[in-house]
């Protein structure tokens, strides 16, 4: 059969008003194509409704099982609570190699709620909602998913596999289950990002580490009996003094941030009890590993110097990632055939009125979703960032890519981003996603050699003698990390 690409390279892409591109077609059409061509309104009212739940990580029970029941629908065999986690889960189709994966994510992020309209306006305020567009991340790998299945499932040999990943704004949840092997004997992972425009990541990215510090002293009467009392608040503000003079002895790029989620219940207490929680941040993992050694000598000095004990916990961490320049050839010729995002009128008029609220005058940053930026395009905001994908990066080969479906009229984490994913902009976005995933994954499907390529270049990349030793540890999932 000839590759996917030779049979598209002279066709044209037809656009529909309402629902966007539709997938380039061959002259005889597959059911892939067909699927997705017809599928618009399914994962518009999944993604959407997935932005109505807003659950944050590791509670994302009703998010994950409407992805997960949807691929059992479509023939996928599905295992549930995987890696210790009961909102993670491996779904499969097909037989034999190639194996290529598919990341999904689900979790929203605390107190973004936020109405789909175009002014700030939350639903509930102060709850939870998708400020980064996790809702469209999920749904956009399981449509690229089934597509795939009905690709395989005309006679054609391989395995698709959706991994269903929670946590990962903060809970890191892909760490536990790259720990556990959910990874091994893939050939090929694709990854995506909902975003402002169209691109392939060829950035690394920041390891990090998530450490939560807990200091216990003595209670006391603040006025009657101070000198009775050891400060646990003292304790988190002596460390924090010690961590920010460290910032003048680190190694350039490095990130430290932290807040104190306890420091007490009233200032005539003296408080028995505080903590912090801190990011350690790195483009690379052995700075952030002696980064946390340094954090906890500060720590335990902290506690001696102010009578007080201290315990800890990594509650997650994240590698760099490992670019596969093979893979991201292939994704980048993919995503230029299926192009960007175009609005219709009702979509521009939501956009134009964002835009106003927002304070942007410039109508110009409206063509950035239908851009399609070449492969190793500058994207400073992808070099400060870390996620938990680093850590697949390093057990199988993978490529990331950002997809337009928010209205550029913000800087990540924020409402405008949760109003406009929740739309039929950001469903625009959701199935060029799948369009690309599906077209990628034909053509590997059909390339044994790109496929021992990629593998090639991960392996002399990672090393004959690397083994996966998690930033975590041996700890258990954080599964109450959100609840405290």
């Amino acid at each position: 059969m000839r590759r996917i690409s030779i049979i598209l390279a002279s066709l044209m892409l037809v656009f529909s008003p309402a629902y966007g591109k539709k997938m380039p077609k061959a002259k005889v059409s597959n059911d892939a194509t067909k699927y997705l061509d017809a599928s618009f309104g399914v994962y518009d009212a999944m993604q959407k409704k997935i932005h109505s739940l807003a659950e944050l990580g590791y509670m994302e029970y009703e998010s994950s099982s409407l992805l997960a029941s949807h691929l059992e629908e479509h023939g996928f065999t599905v295992e549930r609570g995987v890696a210790g986690i009961p909102t993670a889960f491996v779904a499969s189709f097909g037989s034999g190699s190639p194996v290529i994966g598919l990341l999904a994510e689900y979790d929203a992020l605390p107190g973004m709620s936020q109405d789909t309209v175009s002014y700030k306006k939350a639903v509930t305020e102060g709850a939870a909602g998708h400020g980064c567009g996790h809702n469209l991340l999920g749904t956009g790998s399981v449509a690229g998913a089934v597509a795939i299945s009905k690709w395989l499932a005309e006679g054609h040999q391989g395995t698709v596999k959706l991994f269903g990943c929670p946590a990962e704004e903060g809970g890191g949840g892909k760490a536990y289950m790259a720990r556990e092997g959910c990874f091994d004997g893939v050939d090929a992972i694709l990854d995506w990002h909902p975003d402002i425009c169209n691109l392939v990541n060829v950035e690394s990215g920041l390891a990090n580490v998530q450490m939560r510090f807990t200091f216990h002293g003595i209670s006391s009467h603040a006025s009657s009996a101070p000198e009775k009392g050891r400060s646990a608040l003292d304790a988190v503000e002596a460390f924090n003094f010690m961590m920010n003079l460290m910032r003048e002895h680190i190694p350039d790029g490095t990130r430290i941030h932290y807040v104190i989620t306890d420091g007490g219940k009233a200032p005539n207490v003296v408080p028995d009890r505080a903590e912090v929680l801190y990011y350690l941040r790195n483009g690379s993992r052995a700075v952030v590993a002696d980064l946390k050694e340094r954090a906890l000598k500060a720590a335990e000095g902290a506690a001696l110097g102010t009578g007080t004990t201290m315990t800890y916990e990594v509650v997650s961490g994240n590698f760099e990632r490992l670019y596969n320049e093979t893979l991201a050839t292939v994704l980048q010729k993919n995503l230029e055939l299926v192009g960007g995002v175009s609005y219709n009128e009702r979509e521009m008029t939501f956009a134009r009125e964002m835009l106003s609220s927002s304070g942007i005058t410039d109508l110009s940053v409206l063509e950035k979703p239908s851009m399609v930026l070449p492969l190793g395009s500058d994207y400073p905001t992808l070099k400060g960032v870390s996620s938990d994908v680093g850590n697949v990066t390093w057990v199988a080969p993978v490529a990331s890519f950002r997809a337009a479906t928010f209205v550029p009229a913000g800087l990540g984490h924020c409402w405008q981003f949760t109003s406009s994913g929740g739309t039929t902009i950001g469903t625009k976005g959701v199935m060029n996603v799948a369009r690309v995933m599906f077209l990628t994954a034909y053509d590997l499907y059909n390339s044994p050699e790109t496929i021992a390529q990629i593998k090639a270049e991960f392996d002399r990349k990672r090393g004959e003698d690397f083994i996966f030793e998690p930033l975590i540890g041996d700890r258990k999932p954080p599964l109450d990390y959100r609840k405290q």
